[in-house]
């Protein structure tokens, strides 16, 4: 009683109180999961690295990495609130697929003819076309779900094969290449990138948000009286992020092009060519579709944590029945998740199109699945009612470190088939396992 007495003496009247720390881990407050992912990632670099000769960790190869996650990172964002409802979605590669081919036509027979080569508005245009045909399938579906009562697996079943269909049918079987310069960017490549100064630039600001953000959730804590890191814990996290952030940027700006690519680049951008006649270095810096992917996993992180509609999906996702009970218009709201899924594989039809320079009657096939196995890997829970952004977009990542690892090492597609599949079962086993663990 004395020393609870004492405590209660020492301790300002008006302050918050501090989190009671149990070990480093806890006052860190990391997400064990998280971190798991993130040691299972080193481990799949390093070994990589090692069996391809040094070859995986290289900034070309990381570069390349980064960009060919970008399409599966955009629509696993949108995977997690379709899970977290309960739900899912097996249509997400041939809704790509539809929607990169109606961009493709539209953009070449249509846009192209009528305003001419590389007009600013051809692009714009193409990219709203898209999203707004993404979003009508996948509206269109959540409708089928949500008021007609039809399971989402034999829906966005039978959309895996209808829209896989109507992207043969909108060209004929036909690969439609891609006739404005501008669209490409959007899938990275020697011009879709923005060069040292720019992503130094890109980097700096993200730090600032990094310190600003964590110096808010402090003020928050203290204003709503919840207890508080310890100090050293608010710093050895800001500093992480930003040591991430840096060292994600030298890594990028490591990457040159190559000495045809920089002596043409140097000639459009009227940059002096060496007087000794040696090779320029110019930076790649950060991808576009990059920055764009990063962009939408900020703003579907917000959506899922911080507005009414996020709030929503994760009540109907721990208890539909509750949730209707309190008012909430689930049959709407699973409709919205399915639309904005539409909308997020639109997006990755644009980043995997653009990328291509073309759109193909393959595009997408499979993607259900990485995007499914990324959502699940990320901690999104196939019973529903728990999931992260951050955690899918990580999960994305290391199933393209997986299939890019076998590509450097030679293994056919069936065999990096194999592996997919059977790390997509250990995943979910280790979700049951782990949720066991936590009742």
């Amino acid at each position: 009683m004395s020393d609870q007495a004492t405590a209660r003496a020492t301790a300002p009247s008006g302050s918050p109180p501090q989190a009671k720390t149990t070990s480093f881990l806890s006052a860190m407050e990391v997400d064990v999961r998280f971190l798991g992912m993130l040691g299972a990632l080193a481990v799949i670099w390093i070994g990589f690295d090692l069996l391809s000769g040094g070859t995986f960790l290289t900034p070309r190869n990381l570069w390349n990495l980064s960009v060919q996650t970008a399409s599966v990172a955009v629509m696993a964002t949108g995977m997690v609130l379709v899970i977290v409802t309960r739900n899912i979605d097996l249509s997400v590669g041939s809704v790509l697929g539809v929607t990169g081919m109606i961009m493709a036509v539209v953009q070449s027979s249509y846009l192209t003819p009528m305003l001419g080569f590389d007009h600013p508005l051809v692009w714009i245009l193409t990219l709203v076309i898209g999203i707004m045909a993404g979003a009508i399938i996948g509206g269109a579906q959540g409708y089928v779900i949500a008021y007609l009562g039809v399971p989402a697996f034999i829906v966005t079943l039978g959309g895996l094969l209808v829209w896989r269909g109507a992207a043969w049918w909108v060209a004929s079987g036909k690969t439609i290449p891609l006739t404005d310069n501008n669209f490409k960017l959007i899938g990275g490549g020697a011009e879709g990138a923005i060069g040292a100064t720019w992503s130094w630039a890109i980097a700096a600001v993200a730090c600032v948000l990094i310190a600003l953000a964590a110096f808010h959730a402090r003020r928050q804590r203290q204003r709503f009286r919840f207890p508080l890191k310890p100090v050293w814990a608010e710093v050895s996290t800001v500093a992480v992020g930003i040591t991430a952030v840096v060292a994600a940027t030298m890594v990028v700006n490591s990457y040159t092009l190559p000495p045809v690519l920089a002596r043409r680049y140097a000639e459009a951008n009227a940059i002096p060519l060496p007087a000794d006649g040696s090779a320029l270095s110019i930076p790649f810096g950060y991808a576009v579709p990059v920055l764009l992917a990063i962009g939408i996993g900020i703003a579907m992180t917000f959506v899922a944590t911080r507005t009414r509609f996020g709030r929503y999906v994760f009540a109907i996702g721990g208890n539909p029945e509750a949730a209707e009970l309190a008012g909430i218009n689930t049959r709407r709201v699973t409709m919205m998740i399915f639309a904005l899924m539409g909308a997020l594989a639109a997006i990755g039809a644009a980043i995997s199109t653009a990328r291509l320079t073309s759109a193909t009657n393959a595009q997408g096939t499979l993607d259900e699945l990485y995007t499914i196995a990324a959502a699940v890997i990320g901690g999104t829970s196939l019973a529903g009612g728990a999931g992260t952004i951050a955690g899918a977009m990580l999960g994305a990542l290391v199933m393209q470190s997986l299939q890019s690892g076998m590509v450097l090492l030679g293994l056919d597609t069936p065999l990096q088939n194999i592996v997919v599949g059977i790390v997509l079962v250990i995943a979910v086993w280790l979700d049951t396992m782990y949720r066991k663990r936590i009742r």
